[in-house]
């Protein structure tokens, strides 16, 4: 089966953080070619764009960019307004963009087409998944057979990240010998600082935690 993927195509739902690049470097190395998409939807930073062509640069990796503006218009919220402040103290947080995964990965799933990819990678995960329910395993699982029917296709959605948490998701990095440069180069802080963020946003706590207990972890066992 490795042997069979190997020859395969495969497109990566790429933002330039920590998830969709360990989820980047994972396609790299089980696919033979490798392209990645971002979307530009008027998220609350643009510089994430930037960061995602300096990665697929940096990786000779050929980078789609999609305009999918029209998001911001129907479900505005504190990913898409920046006056609106960040909180994660209700079921759903308020960085939750309804609908955002579903048209992703129905674009996705088109321009897989366009290009003769069967696999899309995209890095959702349940365990972490902070209340966005359309990171959950049977959105996903559901997904796959809708986009299947509705282009007559037998693409194969992949979600390394589905069980793991972040710490766990470090480790994966590390395995895959891309530990540093993920750390280094990659934005996944709600302020927009780019590396280890600002620290304090819900999303720098989740991956710094992650990244020290993987880390002591470590330590202890080496």
């Amino acid at each position: 089966m490795e042997k069979q993927l190997k020859q395969d195509k495969a497109l990566v739902v790429f933002s330039g953080g920590q998830d969709s690049t360990t989820c980047l470097f994972w396609a790299m190395d089980r696919f033979k070619d490798v392209e990645v998409v971002t979307f530009n939807y008027g998220q609350r930073h643009a510089l994430e764009i930037e960061i995602a062509q300096q990665i697929a640069q940096d990786l000779n990796i050929k980078h789609h960019i999609l305009d999918m503006s029209l998001l911001s218009q129907l479900s505005p919220n504190a990913l898409t307004n920046h006056d609106v402040a960040i909180t994660h103290d209700s079921d759903v947080p308020n960085t939750f963009v309804p609908a955002r995964n579903l048209l992703f990965m129905s674009f996705a799933a088109a321009l897989a087409y366009q290009i003769e990819a069967k696999h899309i990678i995209t890095g959702v995960c349940e365990t972490d998944f902070s209340g966005y329910p359309d990171c959950r395993d049977n959105f996903i699982k559901s997904l796959n057979v809708t986009i299947n029917l509705s282009m007559d296709m037998n693409f194969e959605i992949h979600t390394p990240l589905m069980w793991l948490d972040k710490k766990e998701t470090w480790a994966l990095a590390d395995a895959l010998g891309r530990l540093d440069y993920i750390r280094q180069n990659t934005l996944t802080c709600y302020e927009g600082i780019p590396a280890d963020g600002c620290g304090e946003c819900p999303s720098c706590l989740l991956r710094n935690k992650g990244l020290n207990d993987y880390l002591n972890e470590k330590e202890v066992l080496s």
